[in-house]
């Protein structure tokens, strides 16, 4: 077979990508599904299929307060805590209008949001995307993609970050009995909680092993998937020692980030 042009194979190795993340995460989609892990993968999602350099994702707690679910990097995870700690930037803006928010050049809106924009200058982030986690009129969250000195991001990949939050959404959504703003409340709430006790995992094993907090979450989530347990479960046995770390540690020798993944 005669090889394709390097721009054409990558397109069709996008294209197979696209397909295989998609119904992953439509898989994902059943009645006990994993909140944390859906969500990590969606912000992994963006950094292989659009070529970004990180991602990350707000949700919205049962008292309507932006809380931080998931980073693809421990730079992600700053940027969006610096957003809810200052109480501004894009996907604040995002979330608060229903609408996606553009800044292809991050260090002409320091009018608009003078803390943030000098937040994403110290970590290098010159383009920020940020697309609302919407359906119909009810707004859960948003997702923010952020890249680092690189051309910004085509009409197309802006769209594509929206349909994968979409995606998500609709999970997040799915149930439709009289009872779901109560289901879903306390679904949010136990995606908040498990994401904290995943966050203090991420420290024990980070600790133990002398890796980075990147790392230990891959370590963590290679673990969990490997036993078929949920990431929340397994990083609560973390935190209470109630499981082997040396085992969980080494589990990232079978784990890769989105970032190794990515093609040129």
């Amino acid at each position: 077979m005669t090889d394709l042009p390097r721009d054409r194979t990558w397109s069709v190795q996008r294209s197979t990508v696209l397909a295989e993340r998609f119904v992953f995460l439509a898989d994902t989609l059943v009645d006990d599904f994993d909140v944390v892990d859906l969500m990590s993968e969606l912000v992994e999602a963006c950094v292989e299929l659009l070529g970004s350099d990180a991602a990350g994702l707000l949700l919205r707690d049962p008292r309507g307060r932006l809380q931080l679910v998931a980073s693809s990097s421990e730079e992600s995870r700053l940027l969006e805590l610096y957003q809810l700690q200052n109480d501004e930037g894009p996907c604040l803006d995002c979330v608060a209008d229903g609408r996606p928010v553009v800044v292809e050049r991050v260090a002409e809106a320091a009018e608009r949001w003078p803390r943030f924009v000098a937040d994403a200058a110290e970590l290098g982030i010159t383009s920020v995307y940020a697309v609302p986690m919407r359906l119909r009129e009810q707004i859960v969250g948003g997702l923010n993609v952020f890249c680092t000195g690189q051309p910004p991001l085509a009409e197309t990949d802006q769209r594509l970050a929206q349909a994968l939050a979409d995606i998500a959404t609709i999970g997040l959504l799915q149930q439709q009995s009289r009872h779901r703003a109560t289901q879903l409340a306390e679904q949010l709430q136990g995606a908040l909680n498990s994401r904290v006790v995943v966050e203090q995992a991420k420290g024990v094993l980070a600790a133990h092993h002398g890796m980075d907090m990147d790392t230990a979450f891959r370590a963590l989530r290679s673990f969990a998937r490997e036993h078929n347990r949920k990431l929340s479960e397994v990083a609560d046995d973390v935190v209470r020692r109630r499981v082997d770390l040396g085992r969980v540690g080494e589990a990232r020798d079978r784990s890769g980030s989105a970032g190794d993944r990515r093609q040129p």
